[in-house]
């Protein structure tokens, strides 16, 4: 899979209503240490994608000014000491913004692989749902695991 120089993304031209996002383009980002870069192919829209579009939720220090906090696809490369990934395998990823791209960069241990007759665009939807399923139930319900 040959990875372009640049990428489209869904960038934001002015806080407020949809109309205040465009497409532009950037370069497509390099795997570090620990990460994978994914191809996208659908991302989720969640309440803190339209409130960071309003403005009124920043990104966290560090992460893409990008929207999109989940997204599925296919790994594009891998970065340093990841194992458990190669590239062509389909996942999708819990992110702390970027993916409203074509490619996105996601810490490999928060990829997970595609449940078996789940599309694509479907499981763009599971990472959020289910971090937040998973903290509630098992983190602080202290439910056990399995």
């Amino acid at each position: 899979m040959a990875i372009p120089e640049t990428m489209r993304i869904v960038e934001i031209t002015e806080p407020g209503p949809p109309d205040g996002l465009q497409i532009g383009s950037r370069p497509v980002p390099v795997p570090g240490s620990g990460e994978v870069l994914i191809r996208v192919t659908a991302a989720g829209v969640n309440r803190a994608d339209t409130m960071q579009r309003k403005g009124n939720y920043p990104p966290p220090p560090g992460a893409s000014d990008v929207l999109g906090l989940e997204v599925s696809g296919t790994v594009a490369a891998v970065g340093q000491g990841v194992a458990d990934l190669a590239v062509g395998d389909q996942v999708c990823a819990l992110l702390t913004g970027g993916g409203y791209a074509e490619y996105c960069l996601a810490p490999a241990p928060q990829c997970l692989p595609i449940p078996a007759g789940v599309s694509l665009v479907d499981a763009a939807a599971l990472p959020e749902a289910y971090a937040t399923v998973w903290t509630n139930v098992i983190d602080r319900g202290r439910r056990p695991r399995g």
